[in-house]
């Protein structure tokens, strides 16, 4: 019986061991992705390369919606105008996301609390599906249901686009970025506001 003794004990120890282990390996979790990620400054200078990014997006959506909520149309207003927006136009020779850009520069405007933005075309099947569903469902009580036919129109729309110009030899690339944006009166057609913001961009091997 005694000889058997550390033989028991060997194992008993070993298991120990392996649960010791094993709940250590349960505290730090699987490594997704690899074990190199970390957050960065999301206000930091973008300089991975000379293609349009996240700095030129927050640069661009933030001069717009300043220069637009300091034009005399939106601060002579009596009320909180109603304001729609176009998706920017991209007339560059690259890829870039500019539902990003007309979103982006719809928030900046939104959080001011100066102008009221109506739904988008894109989000118009949800609105009318929403009043379809309150109103013809028989599910929503009638004094509650919203009502058909009182959606407001907006009395401005914003429309934009953003071109460039490339020029490069064998060590230099520079890509000088225009980026334009106006306000329009629907009912008129009067461009009310109007402004540009340019960007350059050089790298070099």
């Amino acid at each position: 019986m005694m000889k058997r003794m550390p033989l028991l004990l060997s194992r008993t120890a070993l298991a120990a061991m392996v649960v010791s282990f094993a709940g250590c390996a349960n505290v730090s979790g699987p490594l997704v992705g690899g074990s190199n990620v970390q957050y960065g400054d999301a206000r930091a200078v973008e300089t991975v390369s000379n293609e349009f990014g996240s700095t030129d997006l927050q640069t661009i959506a933030e001069s717009m919606a300043r220069s637009l909520l300091q034009a005399r149309v939106i601060t002579n207003s009596r009320d909180t105008p109603m304001v729609t927006i176009s998706e920017v136009q991209n007339k560059t020779s690259e890829y870039i996301d500019t539902r990003t850009i007309t979103d982006k520069i719809r928030v900046q405007l939104q959080k001011s609390g100066s102008v009221r933005f109506p739904i988008n075309a894109n989000e118009m099947q949800g609105q009318v599906d929403e009043l379809t569903r309150q109103n013809q469902t028989g599910l929503y009580k009638k004094s509650g249901a919203a009502k058909i036919g009182k959606m407001e129109g907006a009395k401005y729309r914003i429309q934009g686009s953003i071109s460039s110009i490339v020029k490069r030899n064998a060590n230099i690339k520079d890509v000088f970025y225009t980026f334009q944006l106006s306000l329009v009166n629907i009912e008129s057609g009067v461009i009310e506001w109007a402004d540009e913001k340019d960007i350059r961009k050089t790298s070099t091997r």
